[in-house]
């Protein structure tokens, strides 16, 4: 793939990400033009329908896909650094596993509670799930740290481990749920933005905004690490530090997510590794460009999620693995072609 200016690549999508947030508030069961969305969005509205169906529904879909988006793909970068990996994904440290368990657990014991008994407006399921994916880190993490530090390999094999066990435990959930529990279950893993609110957005902004502005700091961190942990040491690197930091950062930021839209995969895999092929390793270009591919890669699925099946809405998660699965496995035949 050609490489690009990380300035230029960074500037294209800049300007992308207004472009298709546009097209997105006017596509939907409802259909606005173009005009109509720029007059509603700097106070122009031609209808009160327009008004109610741009603010209360469109604009916070899209800026929680924009945050989600973000967050997901600058944390993929950074895990693929960490590990040393460009295949790696935010997911391997256990968090969307354990958060999977919380929110199924949640379903099942509160029943019909779960949208009615809240804490700060969010409904047990989102908090189950933080919780869920919260504990989840912090066993894998326990689980590889010694006397001697933290060993990325046993990281990995402990997230696997997690990740068996979530599934083993989810499928005893289910066997235990009655066909609306299952329902439910089964439309929160796939990954939904429907439930956006201003609230969440709120929430997610601001852990967004948390992230692409401490992420940058350990750039040069994560750069020696490409070299390996004992040269990252020679350098000055605090490795040790630098893994806590960036394993609970990450871990904020995909709790976070998946506590507010479900399990969406493939974005914190395919867009860094992209990013990667087109301006290369370099975490201070990555890291931003990541998170900016990952927010219009979310747009664009969410929307073309509210208009494949009109009048329904198919879930985002699933958009996702459609887009993302496909090009993944393209991107593993051309590195075998490269070997």
């Amino acid at each position: 793939m050609r490489h690009f200016s990380s300035g230029r690549l960074i500037g294209i999508l800049v300007i992308l990400l207004p472009v298709v947030a546009l097209f997105s508030l006017t596509v939907g069961t409802v259909s606005i033009s173009w005009q109509d969305a720029l007059g509603a969005v700097f106070g122009n509205a031609s209808g009160t329908q327009i008004n109610t169906i741009l603010f209360d529904i469109r604009l916070p879909r899209i800026l929680l896909a924009i945050f989600v988006g973000a967050v997901l793909a600058s944390t993929g970068a950074v895990m693929q650094g960490l590990f040393r990996n460009p295949l790696a994904d935010p997911s391997l440290i256990g968090v969307s596993s354990g958060a999977s368990v919380g929110a199924s657990i949640m379903i099942v014991t509160a029943g019909g509670a779960i949208q009615s008994g809240a804490l700060v407006g969010l409904s047990l399921v989102s908090i189950g799930a933080f919780v869920g994916g919260f504990l989840a880190t912090l066993l894998v993490y326990r689980l590889a740290t010694s006397g001697m530090g933290t060993s990325v390999t046993t990281m990995l094999l402990a997230g696997i481990a997690i990740g068996a066990l979530a599934g083993a435990l989810n499928s005893l959930l289910s066997y235990f749920s009655d066909n609306d529990m299952l329902r439910q279950i089964s439309l929160w893993q796939m990954g939904n933005l429907s439930g956006a609110s201003w609230l969440k957005v709120s929430i997610m902004g601001v852990v967004a905004v948390l992230l692409m502005s401490l992420f940058p700091r350990d750039s040069k961190a994560l750069n020696a690490l490409l070299l390996g942990e004992s040269e990252a040491r020679h350098l000055g690197i605090n490795v040790q530090w630098v893994k806590r930091r960036l394993i609970a950062l990450t871990a904020l930021g995909v709790g976070v997510s998946v506590a507010v839209a479900g399990l969406v995969g493939f974005v914190g895999l395919i867009m860094p590794h992209i990013i990667r092929l087109m301006i290369g390793p370099d975490h201070r270009w990555l890291i931003p460009a990541s998170g900016l591919a990952g927010a219009v890669l979310l747009v664009i699925a969410d929307s073309l999620a509210r208009v494949v099946v009109i009048p329904a809405e198919l879930p985002t998660g699933i958009l996702t693995a459609i887009l993302g699965a496909p090009f993944f496995v393209v991107l593993l035949l051309q590195q075998r072609k490269n070997v």
